[in-house]
């Protein structure tokens, strides 16, 4: 009851005019960034930082926030449309929502995203304000064990999404965790697959491969078969809005996303790639269970739990960061140097010393979710008409910005040969059909498997059983043996 009181308070702060106008700007502008390939909602949330500090904290809090949210929001737009999320986190939204807007439902595919995004975000900023203590105590229960369990988990999860040839997965996460090593060793300093290059030693971004695989890659891939394939400009919006049909297929994947999402933004280092690829695989397994399955062809679920689980995991973000200090992403170590630049130090005694603050902070989560659905949800048909612009002048700006956002990354030339050479690979894997999800993976999990794989035998002094010694860890071990186990089953009763 206390919680619901505060939330109110926090709310007649936030719908003041300048606070509401604040948060506006703030999800329109991170929209507008979401939207750019290779600009991530952290590029945008660091550049209007210097601004924000002629605001008042509160506002300028309000504000930031909303760009968090907006350019995890419009990510979606440019993967359904161009199959180049304009952020990592609209991977997965990629694979089915642009094959849905080839089959002329890029409308549905647009809605799904934005309801998705809300459904997701609202659920939430519910469990945000509600049940931040019970997700503050869940994220203090991650040490290396469990978080080398988890990607062990996601690296197998990812078979739910590649292509039917296992082989050919293991191929495609092995060049990802191959690309993700690359650079300086953080324990030992020794460069590692550098090839003698400077450029190298901070490694390769994760902005780098992403737009390299999806946008690059993507341009090669349709320059080549351009004569042979029908022109985007050929293709019909379709209806507008959600039918009855697209409401029940959508429904449960919804709630099924930001139920795996929720935990994943607590988790530090978590990210929202995760949960999108596992509901991504979850509602592919369960529409192959159905015997209707429609992925591969332009599945709804594949957008509406990809994106659900997406903004479910920005908002539980913002749990760690407010209530222990700890950023679970790049956005939010940029709101963390925010805070003490004011002279704030989020933790456990920010609720209590900058309660106003944080509560309008919260409610302000709420306003930006509705203030998102409302201006997106309208724009789909306006959306779906990019799909008329020429292919060629389409193609060649997806290039231009994609080559823009990785310079812009580091203000970098190297970075710009790299998001090439990256590129050029993706064509070549997508020209032999092998699968291009675990390569994005391997770079994401990669590093972070192989880190807290060293802590935790570090830990242990070098025995292998610490990696059990958790109950987190051996609850995520028995999922996967038993996912493995019923997939090979499914497998091969297919096969008789």
């Amino acid at each position: 009851m206390e919680a619901w009181n505060l939330l109110l308070a926090g709310f007649a702060d936030a719908l003041t005019p300048l606070n509401l106008l604040l948060c506006l700007v703030g999800v329109a502008l991170g929209t507008a960034v979401g939207v750019l390939p290779g600009l991530g909602s952290s590029m945008a949330v660091a550049l209007l930082l210097p601004l924000t500090f002629t605001l008042e904290p509160t506002g300028a809090f309000i504000m930031l926030a909303g760009v968090y949210f907006g350019g995890q929001f419009g990510g979606s737009t440019t993967a359904i449309l161009l199959n180049t999320p304009g952020q990592s986190s609209s991977m997965a939204t990629a694979f089915e929502g642009f094959l849905m807007a080839r089959a002329g439902r890029a409308p549905q595919a647009l809605a799904t995203a934005a309801i998705g995004s809300f459904v997701g975000g609202t659920i939430a900023c519910i469990a945000v304000v509600f049940f931040a203590p019970f997700l503050v105590d869940f994220a203090l229960e991650f040490g290396p064990a469990e978080y080398f369990a988890l990607a062990v988990f996601a690296f197998a999860a990812t078979a739910a999404v590649v292509a039917d040839s296992a082989v050919r997965g293991l191929i495609a996460l092995g060049l990802g965790l191959a690309l993700g090593v690359v650079g300086i060793d953080q324990q030992t300093g020794v460069a590692r697959y550098t090839l003698g290059s400077d450029a190298l030693l901070d490694g390769i971004s994760v902005v780098v491969v992403t737009v390299g695989v999806l946008a690059i890659g993507e341009v090669l891939h349709v320059s080549v078969r351009a004569r042979n394939s029908d022109r985007l400009q050929d293709i019909e919006p379709g209806r507008p809005w959600l039918g009855r049909a697209d409401l029940r297929s959508s429904l449960l994947p919804w709630l099924r996303g930001t139920g795996i999402g929720l935990p994943f933004g607590a988790i530090p280092a978590g990210g929202s790639e995760i949960p999108t690829f596992l509901s991504l695989g979850l509602e592919r397994r369960l529409a192959a269970r159905r015997g209707s399955s429609q992925f591969g062809r332009g599945a709804i679920e594949g957008v509406a739990a990809p994106e659900a689980a997406n903004n479910s995991t920005t908002a539980v973000s913002l749990v760690p960061l407010l209530g222990l200090g700890l950023p679970t992403s790049a956005t939010t170590a940029v709101m963390l140097g925010a805070f003490q630049q004011y002279g704030m130090q989020p933790g456990p005694l920010l609720f209590a010393d900058e309660g106003e603050l944080v509560w309008a902070l919260l409610a302000s989560l709420f306003i930006g979710n509705v203030l998102l659905l409302v201006l997106n949800l309208p724009f789909a048909p306006l959306w779906a008409k990019l799909l008329r612009i020429p292919q060629h002048y389409l193609y060649a700006a997806i290039a231009v910005f994609a080559t823009l956002g990785a310079y812009a990354a580091k203000l970098a030339i190297s970075d710009v040969v790299l998001v090439y050479a990256v590129g050029l690979l993706s064509f070549l894997l997508r020209r032999n059909g092998v699968p291009l999800a675990p390569v994005l993976i391997g770079v994401i999990l990669g590093p972070l498997a192989e880190r807290e794989l060293r802590r935790a035998m570090a830990l242990g002094q070098g025995d292998p059983g610490v990696l059990l010694d958790s109950p987190i860890a051996v609850v995520l071990y028995a999922v996967l043996v038993v996912a493995v186990a019923g997939a090979l089953l499914l497998r091969r009763r297919s096969r008789t």
